[in-house]
This record gives C-alpha cells, structure tokens and sequence, in this order.
C-alpha cells in the first residue's frame, strides 16, 4: 500500500489564495503532479460540489476539503499551511493548516480507515501544534505517517492511555447515571463522521457522560448494540445523510443537527441530548423522515422537503417504467402493435401456451407474453410514485398508505397527478403522528398497524371522496391537450422541455422535465401517442450536451485542456447513453459558454422530435433502446442536429466571447520547496 501523503503533497508557508475554491483547485494540481489523479477539473469539480454541501473548516485554524472523486488514483493526502489563512467557514475563524483529503471512488477499506485516522487525529492538539512547528514537508510526512500508520508500540501506548481515560470518567459517575448513544455520517463518510465522534466523544467524556457512538463512514460500520441502545437516554444524530438503521431509535429523544455542528458545538450537543432525555416532551425518534433533512438545524424549508419528496418518488418509480416500457416495445417487436389492441394479449396467453401456440407462432405468444408483463409492470406506476412520496415523507409507515392513495388515483382515472397528491397527502398524515407522545406499551404498534390504517382511511377516503374526481378531470383534460398537440404548440413543447434538459445537466429542472415524460407513460396507448412523443423528446435533448461536448473536442482540441478531451471521449459513450452529467466537468469549468450553447442545441432537437411525431416506449438507454423508438431515424438525425449546433456555438464562445488563458498555458502545478 503506496503511502498516503509524499513531500511532493505538502505546500508550507505559501500564499494560495484568498478563498476556498482557489485553495482547493492549488491542492489539486498537486495531486495531479504527484501522478495521483487523472486531471485536475474533475477532481477540483468533486471537492467544490462537496464544499457546496457542509463548510469544512473546523475550530482551531483547520479545514479538511475533501471527496470521492473518479480523477483520483488512489488515497491521497495534500497538505497546506497557509500564509495568509483563509476562511473556510468555521465559526472560529480562517484556517491556516488545510489537509485535502482525496479518495478514489472505489477507495478499499484500509485506505479508509487510515484517512480516518487522520481526521480523527486532527482533532488532538498536541498533533495540530506539531504541524504548525514543522520546519520542512519532510517532517510533515513523518508526523502524518505517524499518526496514520503508527508502529506496534506506539498504538499500544495510545490504546492505554483511551482506555484509561474511559476507565477514569467511568469511575465518577453515579450508578444512575444518564447514558447517551450517536450517530456520525456525513456525505462521503472520510472526515466529518469520525471527527465529530470523536469531539462528540471527548465532550461527552469531560462532562462525566457515557456516550457510545456508531460511525456511519466509508471505513465501515460496527453497530451499536442493541443492548446499549435500550440503556440509553438518548439518541445524538449528527448527520448529513440518512441513518442507517434508524428504526433500532424508535422512542428515543433525539438531538438531531448537521454533523459539522457535532464538530464545532459537542458540548452543546451533549448538554442538549440529557435535558431531552428528562424531558417528557421531547422530540423523538419516529418513523418520520431522516432526522438530518427535517431538523430545523439543516435549514431544509416547505419547498425543499416537497422537491426531495417527489424526486424520490420518481426515482423509485423509474425502474418500474423502464421495465415496462422496454417490455411493451419488445412485444410490439414480437408481435406487432395489433397485440395491444383489445384484449388481444389477454386472449392470447389464456388461450395458448408453448405446446398449444396461435396460428402467428411462438414469436407472436412471446411477444403477447412481453408485452402483458411490461402492461403489468407499467400499471405500478402510479401506486409506486405515491408509495414512495410518502416514503420520503414518513418513512415505512408512509408506504402502504401511500400505495393505497395511489393504487386510488389509478382507479378514479387520476393518473400521476392524483398519485402525486394522494402521495404528498398519506405521508402527510403519516408523519403527524410523529409527535404523539403515546404510551410505551403502544408505540411497537403505531409504525406498523394505527399510523397504515389511519392514513390510508384518511388519505384513500379523501380521494374518492373529495379529490379524485376533481383531479381526474384535470389529467383527462391535460390528456386531450397533449393529444390535440399539433404545429407550432408541439414544437413549442419541444423547445421548452429541451431548455429544461440543458439548463442544469441533471439537476432540479432537468429532473422536473424528465419525471414530467416519465409520469405520463402510463397513459400513452396507440390512440394517446402524445407521452411517447414527450418522452423521445425529452430524451433526445438530454443526450445532445454530452455528445455536442464530445464533438467540440474533436473539432476544436486547442480549445480544451488536456483533462476536457479525456472527458470528451468519455462523453460520446455518456452522451449515446442519455447521461447528460457527461457534460457537467466541461460546465463546471466554463458555465457561462457550455450551459447557453448546450441549451440551444437541445431545444433545436427537442422541436424536431415534437414536431416529427419522434415516440420513445422507454424512458431511458438512449439509442440503445433504438428498438422502442419510433422513427429512429428521425430521432438520430434531431440528436446530431443539436450536438453540432451545440458543439459549434460553445466553440464559437470560447474563441470570441470573454477570452480566458488557452489551456495549455494555464499555471503550473504548484510544487513547494
């Protein structure tokens, strides 16, 4: 195993700039210097989206920037001690010691665990006064070395001396003493999670608490014992992501707060999870959402929590469309598109089998067979998206309801916008039983029995009492709209949803556009080609990006780093695909060229297929579903329309609009003395 951090990672005493990002892209082209990772954008794009997410300064002058990145090659530790510091978002000032830490995105489990030491050790004075007294990188490599890779002695003496310490704070407290349990978890598991354990940790020892805490990090996972979770008083969710396991909690009063907050404000923390716990009132674990998205601490407002509820449940529906729709175009291969007239699928399979096949022939019974399972398949459309919603909403205990709803908006003729309400409503009811305080001997039934059958009476009766009729209106009405669609009102559509797939590269509005395609597969027949139609659309412009990026490459190579035409010819594949994040490290690098280009191209290619009557069956795989597609001819000839106007527009920005330093003259990697 290489080593972690080399003399050639380590800048000292040097100016890198003013901010954060200008820190971070300096400790990145050290990386790519060392020959430990592949390009310098794409690992700087991770470690900027990852800084997006939480601040990663520290208290103590310190900050760790770090990702999980496919640019890097293996584990690496790069090393700054800043003149003048820079502020990276700690409550106690800018930081003049700046570890970036690296990981690959398949990192092994011991490169993990040692870049967890090192975070860990980051924590301890005596360590972080050493490497401010270094006088070369030399001795910085050895300090680090040490601490991550320490000899046989050397842990031994450090395992004594934590035992000690537990074993003295042990011996002050009383025998009924309040015992309190954690949680530390942050996006890519490296630093943050085991650096607020630790200061979750040592506050919990200097107060006299016994604190047990479960790191939820990329280094692995040992879970609390089921024992000691029953024994405490309550539960410390210092969390950036979901917990893992989190109805072992159920009834536990609970601290909830971003991790960093478990880094900057232990004390606080602890403090606050013993008054809970004495507290008859206190918020407590339910089978409500993750307590890191609806903690007021993590800011998420109304609008937010809706978004994030939706998006989950087009995600989780997604597989259920994609299986359908690539089944139901497999049986039209098979069998024509007479099998989806009728019951003429259902005649078939009831009325033959392999040894008994109908006149046509085996290919014809397979393809009725395809075709009624993909029929099937596509008819969880609707149950699923509401299912789900309320998942997001309230957990386990908003899924049955939640698919009941939806199960009810199909019924009422609904379709995905009554599951959408149905959904948004069965998780609402489900998660206002969160705050009941009911009795102990009753709470093992709420999440499995009451909160199920009091949101699916309330959710399912709203919705064929109130609602559904309503909203059944509106989708047929919305259905005879997209259906009449002809001329310039298609082209138009067109238009719109190819902006909408440019804008963001796989962001929020590109996902509004899509679910939108998605969503109404469900009601496309022969008849109603109009879904079919939005989604070859909608598909079609989200691979132009990619692919014009691609091309823009090939025609013009002086214009893009080294690194953009690497990404380039991994964007042909990305782009044919319809993965349109293939585009997103040419955006990140110059937003203001790429995103305005690639959204002229693919609003051209979304009017074309509107306006050719262009109809996708699958709602993903590119051209790879050519089968699905109908008129793929046309479908080719609007994606390579766009990905050429987009590639010349982006290459007539870089050379003509606010010109930038060519990319082989960009700076040298820095390298210190």
């Amino acid at each position: 195993m290489s080593a972690l951090i080399t003399p050639q990672l380590v800048a000292l005493d040097q100016n890198l700039g003013s901010d954060p990002s200008t820190v971070i892209r300096k400790l990145a082209e050290l990386v790519v210097a060392a020959g430990r990772a592949t390009e310098v954008e794409g690992l700087y794009a991770d470690a900027i989206a990852r800084e997006s997410k939480t601040a990663t300064g520290i208290p103590g002058g310190l900050a760790i920037p770090h990702c999980r990145s496919t640019a890097v090659l293996e584990p690496t530790l790069a090393m700054a001690r800043l003149t003048p510091a820079v502020d990276f978002g700690s409550k106690d000032g800018p930081a003049d010691l700046v570890f970036f830490i690296a990981a690959p995105a398949g990192a092994d489990t011991e490169h993990l665990k040692l870049l967890a030491k090192l975070a860990r050790s980051l924590m301890k004075k005596d360590f972080t006064g050493s490497l401010r007294e270094a006088k070369s990188p030399d001795e910085i490599v050895e300090l680090v070395t040490a601490v991550v890779s320490p000899t046989p002695d050397a842990a031994a003496a450090a395992a004594t001396e934590s035992a000690a310490a537990d074993a003295a704070a042990s011996a002050g407290r009383s025998a009924d003493a309040i015992s309190l349990v954690a949680i530390t978890a942050c996006p890519t598991g490296i630093a943050h999670t085991y650096m607020a354990a630790d200061a979750l940790a040592a506050a919990a020892r200097e107060a006299g608490v016994e604190l047990h805490v479960e790191t939820q990090g990329s280094a692995g996972l040992t879970p609390l014992d089921p024992a000691v979770i029953a024994a405490a008083g309550a539960v410390i969710f210092a969390v950036d992501v979901d917990v893992r396991g989190k109805e072992r909690f159920v009834g536990k009063p609970v601290i909830n707060a971003p991790v960093k907050r478990g880094i900057d404000e232990p004390a606080k923390m602890i403090a606050e999870a013993l008054a809970a716990a004495k507290n008859p009132n206190a918020r407590r674990v339910t089978g409500g959402l993750d307590p890191g998205a609806d903690s007021d601490e993590a800011g998420e407002h109304m609008g937010q929590r809706v978004k994030r509820a939706l998006l989950t449940g087009v995600s989780y529906m997604i597989p259920f469309v994609a299986g359908g729709g690539l089944l139901i175009a497999l049986g039209f291969l098979l069998a024509h598109y007479q099998i989806a007239l009728g019951t003429t699928a259902d005649d078939v399979i009831k009325g033959f089998t392999l040894a008994h096949l109908p006149p046509q022939g085996l290919l014809y019974f397979l393809g009725a067979v395809l075709f009624k399972i993909g029929a099937l398949s596509m008819g969880f459309l609707v149950p699923a998206l509401a299912g789900y919603i309320a998942y997001a909403i309230a957990d386990r205990p908003g899924i049955a309801p939640g698919f009941v709803a939806g199960a009810v908006a199909g019924y009422m003729g609904a379709g995905f916008l009554g599951g959408i309400v149905g959904g948004l409503l069965a998780g609402v009811v489900a998660k206002s039983f969160e705050r009941l305080n009911v009795p102990r001997w009753l709470r093992s039934l709420m999440p499995v029995v009451i909160i199920p059958l009091v949101a699916s009476i309330v959710a399912s009766g709203a919705m064929f009492l109130i609602l559904g009729g309503p909203i059944a209106a509106v989708t047929k009405g919305l259905s005879s709209w997209l259906t009449g669609m002809s001329g310039v009102s298609a082209i138009a559509l067109g238009v719109i949803l190819g902006l909408m797939m440019a804008f963001d590269l796989g962001g929020p509005v590109n996902k509004v556009a899509y679910a939108f395609a998605v969503a109404g597969l469900s009601a496309a027949t022969i008849d109603n080609p109009a879904p079919w139609k939005i989604m070859a659309a909608v598909m079609a412009a989200g691979m132009v990006p990619p692919l014009a990026m691609a091309l823009a490459t090939v025609l013009d190579k002086k214009l893009f780093s080294l690194a953009e035409r690497e990404n380039g010819k991994a964007a042909w594949l990305l782009g044919a695909s319809f993965i349109s994040e293939g585009a997103i490290p040419f955006a990140a690098a110059d937003p203001l060229r790429v995103i305005p280009a690639s959204m002229l191209g693919a609003a051209t290619t979304g009017a074309i297929c509107m306006a050719g009557g262009v109809t996708s069956k699958a709602p993903h795989g590119g051209i790879f579903v050519f089968f699905a597609i109908g008129n793929v001819g046309l479908f080719i000839l609007a994606i390579a329309v766009g990905a050429v106007i987009s590639a010349l527009a982006v290459i007539a920005l870089k050379r003509y609009a606010v010109k930038k330093e060519p990319a082989e003259s960009q700076s040298p990697a820095l390298v210190s003395a």
